[in-house]
């Protein structure tokens, strides 16, 4: 089976790969020269465990290919995905003329029956203006050629996707025609025969799960973290609380872990897109604009505790920060809580130390030098006054905490992750604060 993949971003790259993994021909497509000269040189644009590898593999093996150009590979497939990013709009809303721009390229290149598929999160109703740009595109060219389209939301989680796409909870799949779902069960085939799930849908419906998930998600988070800070204040323990919880197994244990709030390309774009949509069919989204406030105020949770850790003043002093990535095992810092910490504490005067495994790069191509980068964790405790710990990435979690007391001029720890013990870190002799304790 052949398939095409517009854009080679997060999403594309890793489904196309996996595809190809599992023995379909894939070729991905970018308009960004630059980006597939450097695929086609084996150089991987984005980091995720195993992808390398998979890509590597699966190009030299001829199963995955890349070009710029839709035009030359578009009538030697059945099924394009459009993987385009949905950046947030202005309003909050998401930006669908990079997806519109895919319909109206398949419109005027396809030659044959094809089936146009969004795997890019977009609102319920976008399949709609996507199958009305694409007729558009026939009519100018005067000529009538059947197509379907199609929704196939994906629910990867950023350092896991290889595992999510190839053993997946399920598969959605939005369909409103017979012979759309016939091809879309022939690509999925080898994971029915692993037993996942498939689960068939009408488009609006297949539209709204994806953001439903996401929002759910993000609504467990937010409200742990409201418990949290409500735990602080009256004298119990969240992670006592998150146990009893969670051993109810209509809650469940997922997503209940408190921090220091939320980031990524997908929650927030995801709630903020929800709320909008809503909104603009006259509807309030009112549990997920205090998820979105909540979330906003726990990103700023860590320096206020240093604020009141340390008084009046944060001037001058030295302060270290373990974590820069949004989550563990990616370099991605979007919507990260290290952004928020890092600019009030620039600021407050002081001087920040940062480190993280991956996301060093990424965080001199987004605030430049306006910090000190370490080499390592240890490096970063050099004479700080206290450190910081924004992502639990493994490595962070078995310290030496006697190299780090050390190397610090005040042992002032606060974990945005509840990482470490607290009745260890006060033996130690460490000032140490956590989020819900």
């Amino acid at each position: 089976m052949n398939i095409a993949i517009v854009g080679t971003g997060y999403v594309g790259l890793v489904s196309g790969s996996c595809f190809a993994e599992m023995g379909i021909n894939v070729i991905c497509v970018d308009v960004n020269k630059a980006k597939i000269d450097a695929l086609l040189n084996g150089q991987i644009p984005i980091y995720e465990p195993g992808l390398d590898e998979i890509v590597l593999r699966n190009h030299r093996e001829g199963r995955l290919n890349f070009t710029t150009d839709l035009k030359t590979c578009i009538n030697n497939v059945d099924i394009v995905f459009s993987a385009v990013g949905t950046p947030p709009d202005e309003d909050g809303s998401a930006d669908l003329q990079y997806v519109l721009a895919v319909a109206r390229m398949f419109g005027q290149n396809i030659q044959k029956y094809t089936i146009l598929v969004t795997k890019s999160t977009v609102p319920v109703g976008t399949a709609k203006k996507i199958k009305t740009a694409i007729q558009e595109e026939l009519n100018k060219r005067g000529i009538e050629i059947p197509f379907d389209v199609a929704s196939n939301p994906e629910f990867l989680k950023e350092g896991a996707a290889i595992k999510d796409f190839m053993s997946p909870d399920r598969v959605v799949v939005g369909v409103e025609s017979e012979k759309a779902k016939e091809l879309m069960s022939k690509l999925y085939r080898p994971f029915l025969l692993n037993n996942f799930r498939v689960i068939f849908t009408d488009i609006p419906s297949a539209e709204m799960i994806k953001y439903a998930a996401n929002s759910m998600l993000a609504t467990r988070i937010s409200f742990m973290n409201e418990i949290a800070n409500l735990c602080e204040l009256v004298g119990a323990d969240v992670n006592m609380v998150r146990k009893g919880i969670g051993a109810d197994t209509r809650i469940g244990n997922k997503f209940l872990y408190p921090g220091c709030g939320y980031g990524g390309s997908c929650f927030p774009k995801d709630v903020k897109a929800l709320i909008k949509t809503a909104q603009k069919n006259g509807y309030s989204m009112r549990v997920l604009k205090a998820v979105e406030e909540v979330n906003e105020c726990q990103k700023t949770i860590i320096f206020k505790k240093l604020s009141k850790h340390y008084g009046a003043s944060l001037k001058g002093k030295t302060i270290a920060i373990w974590g820069l990535a949004f989550k563990p095992e990616t370099d991605d810092m979007r919507e990260a809580t290290s952004l928020i910490t890092i600019d009030r504490l620039m600021k407050a005067g002081c001087n920040v130390r940062v480190y993280d495994p991956v996301a060093m790069d990424e965080c001199r191509r987004r605030i430049g030098n306006t910090v000190e980068y370490s080499t390592d964790m240890y490096d970063a405790a050099l004479n700080a006054d206290a450190l910081l710990v924004l992502t639990e990435w493994k490595q962070f979690r078995l310290p030496s905490w006697r190299v780090v007391m050390k190397s610090m001029n005040k042992a002032v720890v606060i974990d945005g992750r509840n990482i470490y013990d607290a009745e260890e870190m006060k033996n130690l002799g460490i000032e140490y604060y956590c989020i819900g304790k």
